[in-house]
């Protein structure tokens, strides 16, 4: 049994390595082109990066070019964020919640909060610890807390 659990540890893991996305990596706005919210923007807003970009506002276009943006553009401006916002939101981590459920159910839902909130917070240890006492609090307190994980 515990090669089992080992064994799906180290696959999860493996997997949130090679797929999830590097909180530290530099990209841009230019990256999302293929979208029809982002395609509406200026060359200099998709040379941004992407932190940059979704603390954008009006005022700052306005003090980084000289130029106002306008109502049209504005509302433009404020779509593709709220694009931007979404596909980084899915793109987060690797673990969809399928797998969520189906580690939950095997008792390592720890691991995937663990590895959904890049190990900060106490959730994940709290759930460890309801799945040591006993399997059935651990797994609703991991249904519980799906929902930030999860939309």
């Amino acid at each position: 049994m515990r090669f089992i659990v080992s064994t799906l540890a180290f696959m999860v893991l493996s997997f949130h390595a090679a797929f999830a996305l590097d909180k530290g990596e530099h990209r841009t706005v230019d990256a999302f082109r293929h979208a029809a919210e982002v395609q509406a923007l200026t060359p200099q807003m998709l040379q941004m990066g992407v932190e940059e970009f979704l603390a954008l506002t009006p005022s700052k276009y306005r003090e980084i070019t000289g130029e106002r943006l306008g109502l049209k553009n504005t509302i433009k401006l404020k779509a593709a964020q709220k694009f931007l916002k979404k596909e980084l939101k899915k793109s987060n981590d690797g673990i969809t919640k399928g797998l969520y459920i189906l580690l939950a159910i095997l008792g390592l839902a720890w691991l995937a909060m663990g590895v959904k909130s890049d190990w900060s917070g106490s959730d994940w240890v709290v759930n460890l610890i309801l799945t040591l006492l006993c399997w059935l609090p651990g797994f609703i307190h991991a249904l519980v807390k799906m929902k930030d994980y999860y939309n």
